[in-house]
């Protein structure tokens, strides 16, 4: 785990445990070039709650467009994000929604470094 926090400290959580999964088969090349390319595709779940709270203010949806989940944002959109039910929803869960995006990301940009 002192590897990925060397390259990412601001990873915690189950974001750490998959990233350090990742890096087993990393040199140090592989490492520096995955970190720079995932960081900048990365979502902080910061980001995305501050997203979220857009949609009480009628702009829903816009955490769905940010995770690459295009039909639920436009489903969201035009439904005042489900009447806010949905919108609540993704409030108490914006930190497995970053999640899920970043664990994607990396499984991708991983996928590219380690051919």
């Amino acid at each position: 785990m002192n590897n990925v926090l060397k390259y990412l400290p601001e990873a915690e959580g189950s974001e750490l445990h998959y990233l350090n999964e990742l890096f087993k088969n990393f040199d140090d090349n592989q490492a520096r070039d995955f970190t720079s390319v995932y960081r900048t595709r990365r979502k902080d779940p910061n980001v995305i709650l501050m997203t979220t709270l857009l949609g009480f203010l009628g702009i829903a949806g816009v955490q769905r467009f940010l995770t690459d989940q295009i039909g639920m944002g436009i489903l969201y959109f035009f439904t005042a994000g489900l009447c806010f039910i949905g919108t609540i929803v993704d409030l108490v869960n914006y930190k497995q929604l970053a999640a899920d995006y970043n664990r994607k990301i990396a499984y991708e940009v991983a996928s590219f470094f380690s051919k």
